[in-house]
């Protein structure tokens, strides 16, 4: 299947993108910085590509069976909220421009809701994470109003970072609107099983106009 990744280098990026070749998947791979890319394969091609740029990426997307965004405007930048707000709609944009009828997008746990209310509204979730998960949240709720897309949108488990060392596994469960617990009551994955529910997705399709996520 062609499929293209924006964000391929980074850490939930680069899991998809290691996921997709082990699969046999046909993958362009679109970046901001295309040296970060040190994986070589001849089912790989390498885009350098500002997502802002809506024309080059919409004319990069076109013929693309499946287009995943990884899309993060930077954990650290002070703009964070507005960047990831306006690179995810020019995404979408362009993907709907390329007539790309698939758009898979990685998005925060901060939306997933207990009893009701979303993790990120509580008076306990990080503030390092607030305006990341604040954007992936209302961006959420763009596409949800999203009528000539299929799209589908992942919200991680709660604890979802290097420090879960699980690897792949493949043992995870799937779950809708509301965080996945284990019997430790604790919300974890590992970023290679993130990648193995995205590639899932993609050749399987299970979740069109839904939000979706998955834990052990």
């Amino acid at each position: 299947m062609r499929t293209a990744l924006i964000g391929a280098s980074g850490f939930v990026g680069t899991a998809i993108l290691n996921e997709l070749l082990n699969r046999g998947h046909e993958v362009t791979a679109i970046v901001r910085s295309p040296e970060k890319i040190k994986i070589e394969n001849d089912k790989l091609t390498v885009k350098g590509i500002d997502v802002n740029d809506t024309s080059l990426l919409t004319e990069t997307l076109k013929g693309t069976e499946v287009v995943i965004s990884a899309y993060n405007g930077g954990w650290t930048n002070p703009n964070l909220y507005n960047d990831f707000i306006e690179g995810s709609e020019a995404i979408q944009k362009a993907v709907k421009t390329a007539a790309v009828s698939r758009l898979i997008v990685v998005g925060g746990a901060g939306s997933l809701e207990i009893d009701g209310k979303q993790l990120v509204d509580g008076p306990d979730f990080p503030a390092a994470y607030k305006a990341g998960a604040t954007a992936a949240r209302d961006y959420l709720n763009t596409l949800k109003q999203e009528k000539d897309l299929q799209w589908s949108f992942f919200s991680p488990a709660i604890e979802m970072h290097p420090g879960i060392t699980t690897g792949r596994t493949g043992k995870f469960r799937l779950g809708a609107n509301s965080p996945v617990f284990g019997e430790e009551g604790r919300s974890t994955l590992s970023v290679q099983d993130l990648a193995v529910v995205i590639v899932d997705e993609v050749e399987s399709s299970k979740h069109p106009q839904q939000r979706f996520t998955a834990g052990y």
